[in-house]
């Protein structure tokens, strides 16, 4: 039996893969904050490990008889955190995941990073190799845990694989809830054009392609980006969500630049009173920048196979949201 060990496992993608893991006959040991939510841990039978990447001491000595880390944790993108703590998290917490696993004798380590290292893509799909391009104290930092992991890597210092998720989604998602809610009660407004290309990738999928990453051999000290089989401009999915919720759309589009002035102002004025904005730039990213990505490096390399198109993945992501209320 495979023993793994997975850190940010009560997340989103974490508790997926966790899952995926035990599908698959692994024993599956989980890092855990005091604070985070570990029963449907339990019921995965996944042994809960306490721990916090923000205290690297909390860690030390928590990684035994384990043949993979998959490092799934990290402080993402919110507003009101220092880029200190971005740093603390997504580079520190990092290097002090990679230490232990070298002490430990781990065979191969897993690092989550993000498409979002490449930022807005110039000349889309961006393949692996496209230049970084963070925009944001989230995305540096994400690129500095992501370049410390690859020199660990290319050093020998450790055997591993990077991964970079695309847009994930799926039942038990909150950050395309928006978008669900709002076309669900007809007030959703197009900022823009609409045309900037959109790519998602479904959980389920995301996690094996993770899986695939930790298993290969091959892909020792290489790059993968992992999404969705297809990409589509914004129009295009927003009419995709309202079909599958039988919500008609606004055809008005609001012009982008006086939302991103107002944006502006709002962040000038709130900010320095520490008061949090309650509209700012980086929002308005998901109606202007292009994020598609090729995906074949990981077809080739990992036989990494999208299994659910996207209509499909999206209705089961909204009869979730239904069933749970969450659109109400």
């Amino acid at each position: 039996m495979k023993k793994a060990f997975v850190t940010g496992a009560s997340g989103f993608t974490g508790s997926y893969l966790c899952k995926a893991l035990k599908e698959k006959g692994y024993a599956v040991k989980a890092l855990v904050r005091k604070s985070s939510n570990i029963e449907q841990l339990k019921k995965l039978d996944v042994e809960p490990v306490e721990g916090d990447l923000a205290d690297p001491e909390t860690i030390k000595g928590k990684i035994e008889d384990i043949d993979i880390v998959f490092h799934i944790a990290a402080l993402y993108r919110q507003e009101g955190v220092s880029k200190n703590m971005f740093t603390k998290v997504n580079v520190e917490g990092t290097r002090a995941m990679l230490d232990e696993s070298i002490a430990a004798g781990v065979k191969r380590f897993v690092h989550c990073s993000t498409v979002g290292v490449q930022g807005e893509i110039a000349n889309p799909p961006a393949a692996e190799d496209a230049p970084y391009n963070p925009g944001d104290h989230y995305q540096v930092s994400k690129l500095a845990g992501e370049k410390l992991a690859l020199s660990y890597f290319r050093d020998g210092k450790i055997d591993g694989v990077v991964v970079r998720p695309v847009g994930i989604y799926g039942p038990g998602d909150t950050r395309f809830l928006k978008l669900f809610k709002h076309i669900y009660k007809g007030n959703f407004k197009m900022i823009g054009k609409g045309k900037a290309l959109y790519h998602l990738t479904f959980v389920e999928d995301l996690a094996e392609g993770i899986i695939l990453a930790g298993e290969t051999p091959a892909a020792s000290g290489q790059v993968y980006t992992l999404g969705g089989s297809e990409y589509l401009p914004l129009t295009d999915l927003v009419k995709l969500v309202a079909g599958i919720l039988d919500k008609p759309v606004s055809k008005i589009h609001i012009p982008l630049w006086p939302v991103y002035t107002a944006a502006f102002l709002c962040e000038m004025i709130c900010r320095p009173l520490g008061i949090e904005p309650p509209l700012y730039r980086r929002r308005l990213d998901f109606f202007t920048k292009d994020r598609a990505f090729d995906i074949s490096k990981a077809g080739k390399e990992l036989n990494y196979k999208p299994k659910i198109p996207l209509k499909d993945g999206l209705t089961r992501t909204a009869k979730w949201y239904k069933e749970n209320g969450w659109l109400d």
